[in-house]
């Protein structure tokens, strides 16, 4: 390496490297590679940038987290962190906004009236000390080399370099003191990685960093080809989430939820199998738990109280009595089973409908989306309804002839497949 790379996070930081400086050497990375040592070395580095959250000895071993290269549909973490709580488990999940097609966490939640991402260390701890779970955003004081180094791969074309990716992802998960974190690698048509080869390089990449920094890490990689669960869009996004912690979500949602929650709760050794972990995480979806521990995660973050006494409040917080949130259904054109809808054109559709940012700084419509009345498997009818679309105004025919050609028909019975491709 040109610099040694303690000395160029040192300057990163401290400003004592121009920007076209740090390109030029990350552009080395991108071209060159680094070894397994060398990313370690990367990501210690960009953690020990800012600040790294201290947890009391008694339970540092049970905090944990998931990440996820993101998806349509893909809210995960907006289950599986109270999820994990209510199992006993510590989860301060720092989490992300979207960008391009790809939903990000933080716009989901702040779809909630008066829900708060920004979050002081001290508001932090108090949470996850008391209530088990929290999720906010990365605040200045965690990863800063990260932040000025990622701004600027952004708009000079390195995003797509594996040690780069790693000491990104990494670094902000490891800040928050973790003992164990899985990460969920999307692949498929709507995911970063098209291929699975190229998650299968970047899984064991997370996995031997991880490793390195004294973090138990497991991937898992999941098929993004399909939107996941039935929803898609902010608002529409929790409302589903919802419905999942109380027992009563989409399978493949569900499915995740549960591998991913197993995997974490074995690692932290409260179970014995991932599988065990697996029960318990559904158990905790299905007796209430998971839910209590979300609205008192909610409320402590700035949600009114009132807001989940029933199904109108709720509603009313995330908007989606707003009068002029239109619905268009799309109905199917002939009879037979859904062999595939396109996440991709669909998640285009919601970004260009204002649900998602273009550009890093634009306002997000959170009551946009799309909800699926049917998913890949089931049996259609003549002039049944396939899916609903929240809107502005009306639809453009752009627009519309976009959502009619994302559902594909057969005339054979298809069967619905796991979501989860590989575990590593």
């Amino acid at each position: 390496m040109m610099t040694d790379i303690q000395t160029f996070v040192n300057g990163v930081v401290g400003g004592s490297l121009s920007d076209a400086e740090v390109e030029v050497w990350m552009r080395n990375v991108y071209d060159n590679g680094l070894s397994e040592q060398q990313t370690v070395e990367l990501t210690h580095a960009m953690l020990h940038s800012g600040a790294v959250l201290e947890w009391p000895n008694e339970w540092q071993h049970l905090v944990v987290d998931k990440h996820s290269t993101g998806g349509i549909g893909d809210k995960v973490s907006l289950v599986l962190a109270p999820a994990l709580a209510a199992c006993g488990l510590k989860c301060p999940m720092i989490a992300g906004r979207g960008l391009a097609h790809t939903g990000g966490t933080l716009d989901k939640l702040e779809a909630l009236d008066g829900y708060d991402v920004s979050l002081t260390p001290e508001k932090a701890f108090e949470m996850v000390d008391e209530i088990g779970c929290m999720i906010g955003g990365q605040t200045g004081e965690i990863a800063p080399a990260d932040k000025r180094m990622y701004a600027i791969r952004d708009v000079t074309g390195l995003i797509a370099s594996v040690p780069l990716i790693t000491g990104s992802i990494l670094s902000k998960k490891a800040a928050e003191g973790l003992s164990a974190l899985v990460m969920d690698i999307k692949v498929g048509r709507a995911a970063f990685m098209t291929t699975i080869e190229e998650a299968r390089t970047l899984a064991r990449s997370i996995v031997s960093t991880g490793a390195g920094l004294g973090i138990t890490t497991r991937v898992t990689l999941t098929e993004m080809n399909t939107p996941l669960g039935f929803a898609a869009g902010n608002a529409i996004e929790v409302l589903e989430s919802i419905e999942t912690l109380r027992g009563a979500g989409p399978a493949d949602l569900e499915e995740l939820v549960c591998i991913q929650g197993g995997i974490l709760l074995h690692s932290t050794g409260l179970c014995e199998t991932a599988d065990e972990g697996a029960f318990r995480i559904h158990d905790s979806l299905i007796d209430g738990s998971a839910m209590a521990t979300f609205e008192k995660m909610c409320v402590a973050q700035g949600v009114h109280p009132s807001t989940f006494e029933n199904e109108s409040k709720l509603l009313t917080s995330l908007g989606l009595l707003d009068s002029t949130l239109n619905t268009t259904e799309f109905i199917v054109p002939q009879p037979g089973w859904i062999s595939d809808i396109d996440a991709m054109a669909l998640g285009t559709v919601v970004l260009e409908l204002g649900g998602g940012r273009i550009n890093l700084g634009d306002d997000v419509d959170m009551g946009v989306g799309f909800v699926l009345d049917a998913h890949v498997g089931s049996l259609m009818v003549v002039d049944e309804a396939w899916i609903t679309v929240y809107h502005r105004g009306e639809l453009s025919q752009e627009h519309r002839r976009q959502i009619e050609d994302a559902i594909t028909l057969s005339n054979e019975p298809v069967d619905a497949k796991s979501r989860v491709i590989e575990i590593l």
